[in-house]
């Protein structure tokens, strides 16, 4: 039987849910709380560790192909660097120049709502996109590389 007991694969497939919601909310309000774009990334890709760890490997890969969790690591990583640079050509001229709240707080009140920080959940966003997947990819390497444990028929053949 590959994976977990009934109990715990039930358990985990109700919980993932709520865990993926958290990560996202955590990525998405990290400005303005505790959080971030890094914690945020790191629920989110516990989600799917849970899948693995509850079912089994290729059951998380059904959720998140390998393939998609390349594409998402490349594709945080760029648009990082890109919006860091946009700041260039804008404002001072400075790498990581917050140049959308210049933009958007001129004459506007929005102090601790969702928008008052400008392109930093844009930064979050992203970043929580990188450290998800980049951390998903780890465990599931780190889990093709393990030593297969001996069956109990072979330990039996030993002694």
């Amino acid at each position: 039987m590959k994976g977990m007991t009934v109990i715990v694969k039930t358990i985990s497939s109700w919980v993932k849910i709520l865990i993926f919601i958290f990560g996202i909310y955590i990525i998405l309000f990290g400005h303005l709380s505790p959080g971030g774009g890094f914690p945020g990334g790191v629920i989110l890709a516990s989600s799917f560790i849970l899948l693995m760890l509850a079912f089994s490997r290729q059951e998380a890969e059904k959720y998140f192909p390998l393939s998609v969790a390349s594409k998402f690591d490349c594709i945080g990583a760029l648009l990082f660097i890109l919006l860091a640079l946009m700041g260039l050509g804008f404002g001072i001229n400075a790498f990581f120049w917050n140049f959308l709240q210049q933009e958007y707080l001129a004459g506007h009140e929005t102090v601790l709502k969702l928008i008052s920080a400008g392109s930093i959940p844009l930064y979050n966003i992203f970043i929580g996109l990188k450290v998800c997947a980049s951390l998903f990819l780890v465990i599931v390497v780190l889990s093709m590389t393990r030593p297969e444990l001996p069956s109990e028929q072979e330990q039996h053949l030993e002694e």
